[in-house]
């Protein structure tokens, strides 16, 4: 199977296509986790017993005093130029300097988006898929091939580039019926847009606006949030002349603080898939869940330890797991029964901790960052909900480089920083859960409050009257389950208190066949690779 026949991931793409490719990696060490029957202590002061949960089958001593390494973020290590030694970090943190990373980072030095050089595929004209394959093969060989022996160029497409502009024509359509239905004339049309790669989606969106609906056009304000300064650079010179309207900001969206009072479109097109998730695991005796840190010894070996979750973020996710009721990744009979996992863990080679489970924490950020700083948003999200090739462990990664022209896929975690990509699944199902949760808490101290959202901007469909949530149960304290909660002071494009829709997930496809001209992509036999292609994608909207 290609990458690019099933579209099961983002491609590095080969141009010798269907190449048998091993998996290796490219890390110094690999650490795995042995199975342990035997019940010992995680007492720091104990390295025998604290290593009992990490041991190394290569060798049995420790070469390091995990104690003595200096604990790191990713922020603190923006300032490094070269990926550090001596130190340890959460897993999110090396995932994140491993990415974005400004001097080393893979997106700020290695990524390069598939663009099509600015050309786009006259479906129509192809005679069915395989061709459509070998079309794109064609254009991916225009970027060259990699001399040299090390990492090569890291380049990867996305629909939005691959079935321009029909795509980002659908996106559009979308947004812009929900603002006519529900904001326009009164509200400005707001789109705030993260990761915007090459900056084509908003190009397209901006262009269907301009040609058909350009009173709409000339009330629309288009924001770009991008943490690449090459991508910003990239895209203010492709927006900036064509539509003035575009902005786009060099942030973090993790370092936004910025309150939008008025509605707006979120979009968030294949970006979550890149963010942070954290490790943890659960000890099968008290059920006790312990995070995992990445070791970086003085010699540049990596390794793995778990300890007890101290980490606010980690404990923060997992009691909003937990009220959400989602279970972690545990027989059920050993969740509910001490007695079980007592005869469980007496077993020849049980192990004493549960499988490796990645967990979305920077996703909880953004949900957070969403609700105290868009509080008027309607979120618009597409994203991989399964992959192939991951590395072992519950909602594990793909870890991938390209390697003399090849893409190889990685058995580890544990790879140098800046030279691989790091992408995971999401449950969307699970996703649209804690999103709804988060959006009905109530906002952080910093976040905006009713009135200043009020003072804002005054339109028809704000009030100063008393509070909507009260008034939308004056009459029957019936509260319809598909809708939220009202936000004070704020209206419902209806113009009665009853909050608005919450979210749905859609595939691929069903929101395609929704919003798209599927007419400009189907190829002569009657195939539609907009379509039957990433059948793994799901949408939140």
């Amino acid at each position: 199977m290609t990458y690019l026949g099933a579209f099961a991931t983002r491609c590095l793409f080969n141009t010798q296509l269907r190449c048998q490719i091993p998996r290796r990696s490219f890390s110094r060490s690999v650490t795995c986790f042995k199975a342990s029957n035997k019940k010992k202590s995680l007492d720091p002061e104990n390295p025998k017993d604290k290593w009992n949960y990490n041991e190394n089958p290569f060798d049995g001593s420790v070469s390091v005093d995990v104690g003595k390494l200096r604990l790191v973020d990713a922020n603190s290590l923006e300032k490094e130029h070269t990926p550090p030694h001596g130190v340890k970090m959460l897993v999110r943190d090396f995932i994140e300097d491993s990415l974005y990373n400004p001097n080393y980072g893979y997106f700020p030095k290695q990524a390069t988006i598939f663009s099509g050089k600015e050309t786009t595929f006259d479906f129509p004209s192809l005679r069915d898929s395989a061709e459509f394959q070998e079309t794109v093969g064609a254009k991916y060989a225009n970027y060259g091939i990699d001399k040299h022996d090390g990492p090569g160029r890291q380049l990867w497409h996305t629909p939005t580039e691959l079935f321009k502009p029909w795509y980002g024509r659908a996106i559009a359509r979308c947004l812009v019926s929900e603002y006519l239905l529900k904001y326009f004339p009164y509200e400005d049309f707001v789109i705030y847009e993260i990761g915007a790669g090459n900056g084509t989606l908003a190009m397209d969106i901006l262009n269907l606006l301009q040609e058909e609906y350009p009173e709409v056009y000339e009330r629309t304000r288009y924001n770009i949030i991008e943490i690449s300064g090459s991508l910003v650079k990239l895209q203010k010179a492709k927006l900036t002349k064509a539509h003035p309207c575009a902005k786009v900001t060099h942030k973090s969206i993790f370092h936004w603080d910025v309150t939008e009072p008025s509605p707006c479109f979120f979009i968030s097109m294949e970006v979550i898939d890149n963010f942070a998730h954290d490790v943890v695991r659960y000890d099968l005796d008290t059920l006790q869940p312990y995070q995992g840190l990445v070791t970086i010894d003085d010699n540049g070996d990596f390794d793995m330890i778990y300890t007890k979750v101290t980490d606010p973020l980690i404990i923060s996710f997992l009691n909003t797991r937990k009220i959400l009721n989602h279970q972690p990744p545990i027989n059920s009979l050993l969740l509910k029964s001490e007695v079980a996992r007592k005869f469980y863990r007496s077993l020849p080679f049980a192990p004493n901790l549960s499988p490796a489970e990645y967990i979305p924490t920077r996703l909880l950020n953004l949900l957070r960052t969403l609700r105290n700083h868009f509080p008027r948003h309607r979120l618009l999200l597409s994203d991989f909900s399964s992959l192939p090739d991951t590395i072992p462990g519950v909602n594990a990664p793909v870890v991938q480089t390209r390697f003399q022209n090849i893409t190889v896929p990685c058995t580890t975690l544990l790879v140098k920083q800046g030279y691989f990509d790091i992408f995971f699944p999401t449950d969307f199902e699970r996703l649209r859960d804690m999103y709804e949760f988060i959006l009905a808490q109530p906002q952080s101290l910093s976040g905006p409050s009713a009135e200043q959202l009020i003072s804002a901007r005054l339109t028809p469909l704000t009030s100063t009257a008393s509070s909507f949530e009260t008034g939308s149960t004056f009459f029957s304290s019936y509260q319809p389950s598909n809708r939220r909660r009202p936000v004070d002071g704020m209206t419902s494009a209806s113009g009665l208190p009853i909050g608005e829709r919450k979210s749905s997930v859609f595939s691929h496809a069903q929101f395609l066949e929704t919003y798209a001209e599927l007419d400009k992509t189907r190829l002569r036999n009657g195939e539609n690779p907009m379509l039957d292609f990433y059948k793994n994608v799901k949408f939140l909207f």
